[in-house]
């Protein structure tokens, strides 16, 4: 049997460290951001949650909704007629907990 060379086991730890390096920055991207898993609001509960929100800014559009959020069971996202972006949060009886406009602090 053939002992592997120098340059052989060089060639193949480089290999080892590329791909390495292409899953973890795989593995990044997959957590970087999780919109693709996010879980929409439905049914009567949107309902509740957009109008609860809109209430909240004061009007807008509702351009996107989640269920299960980190912050709160239900995150409404509004745009607002200039423009920005307000998140919404909301408990279990549709109640405001919280909300935060284009990446400012809670309001």
């Amino acid at each position: 049997m053939k002992r592997p060379t120098n340059r052989r086991l060089t060639l193949l730890g480089a290999a080892v460290v590329v791909l390495g390096a292409a899953g973890g920055g795989a593995a990044l991207a997959a957590g970087g951001d999780d919109d693709a898993t996010d879980t929409p609001i439905t049914g009567s509960a949107l309902e509740r949650a957009e109008a609860a929100a809109l209430a909240h800014t004061g009007g807008g559009e509702v351009t996107g909704t989640e269920v299960g959020d980190e912050e709160s069971l239900y995150e409404v996202e509004v745009t607002l007629d200039d423009g920005s972006q307000v998140d919404v949060q909301l408990d279990a009886g549709f109640e405001v907990v919280g909300s935060e406009r284009d990446g400012a602090d809670e309001e």
